[in-house]
């Protein structure tokens, strides 16, 4: 099967990144797989030379909106197959970006999606071909090794990981921390990550006993924490969440991504603080509820997905 890609991801074309890495052993289930990042390394002309030139049979775009659209008009000019994957939350979408993803969705010959969750909201939209749910592969067993140790500050610690943008709203996880501390006063919060949004919330938590270890491998991470606790007003899919989960930690989180299917502590906004407090009162272990696949099975489904 000869695949071609249209992604928004540029460290698909960076060596050793872990997205490139994940999508190299893509090429071995399909045989012939073309990744074009647009717009930001390939042009338009570019992406339709390759497509009349290789005669592809399926062609892929990584959401459903500009991307969808363009691979709609490739596949309809060559013949080729149209798979659309959906790794957004439509509902927490622009309208814009709903009516694109309406209109292209419709069209598609088939889709992935990454949850039950994003399946729903599809099939909302009265779409009619095949839907497979696979959700984004993650190598677990990484997680499950790390073994637990104490924080050197805190005796309570919280983790919260993610892009300081304000869609995660890492400055909820102040609050959520200011509430806490009412009760656990020795408790404090790892914020893992950074962006936009860093040097405000750096400066709005100066009087809390807050870390900011930037970007770092979380597993060091879960292995010092008692919850995880996630703030966001949407999620694609929420990796950090299944990554928590299979590490053993609890997960706090609005209703989100994949929290509820993975099997988070699902609450209303305004009640993290609270359940984030409950589970410190109450300690128990995480567990994921999701069967991942392993590399090869993901594969074999990534592929199957396409047709």
């Amino acid at each position: 099967m000869k695949v071609l890609m249209i992604s928004g991801d540029p460290n698909l074309l960076k060596n050793g990144s872990a997205v490139r890495e994940r999508h190299s052993m893509l090429v071995d289930v399909v045989g012939c797989l073309d990744v074009f990042v647009w717009p930001s390394a390939h042009g338009i002309a570019e992406i339709w030379r390759a497509a009349r030139q290789n005669r592809y049979d399926v062609i892929t775009a990584q959401d459903p909106f500009w991307r969808g659209m363009l691979g709609w008009l490739v596949a309809r000019g060559t013949g080729a197959r149209l798979n659309l994957q959906l790794h957004a939350d439509l509902d927490g979408q622009s309208l814009s970006k709903r009516l694109l993803a309406r209109f292209s969705l419709r069209r598609a010959d088939s889709i992935r999606v990454v949850s039950e969750r994003t399946k729903a909201q599809v099939m909302r939209l009265n779409v009619r071909t095949r839907i497979t749910v696979l959700p984004v592969f993650i190598e677990v067993h990484r997680m499950q090794d790390e073994t637990r140790t104490s924080h050197p500050r805190f005796a309570r610690t919280i983790l919260w990981i993610g892009r300081f943008e304000r869609e995660k709203d890492p400055l909820a996880a102040l609050e959520i921390l200011r509430e806490v501390l009412k009760t656990y006063p020795t408790a404090g919060l790892i914020m893992l990550g950074s962006g936009s949004l860093e040097s405000q919330v750096k400066d709005t938590a100066q009087d809390l006993p807050i870390e900011f270890p930037g970007w770092q491998n979380p597993g060091p991470y879960f292995a010092l924490s008692d919850v995880v606790v996630s703030t966001s007003s949407h999620e694609s899919f929420g990796a950090s969440i299944v990554e928590a989960l299979a590490a053993g930690v609890p997960v706090v989180a609005p209703d989100v991504g994949i929290a509820r299917e993975a099997g988070a502590f699902v609450v209303p906004r305004c009640e993290l603080a609270a359940k984030v407090s409950d589970v410190l009162s109450n300690p128990v272990r995480g567990k994921l509820l999701l069967n991942l696949p392993s590399a090869e099975e993901w594969g074999k489904q990534w592929r199957e997905s396409l047709v």
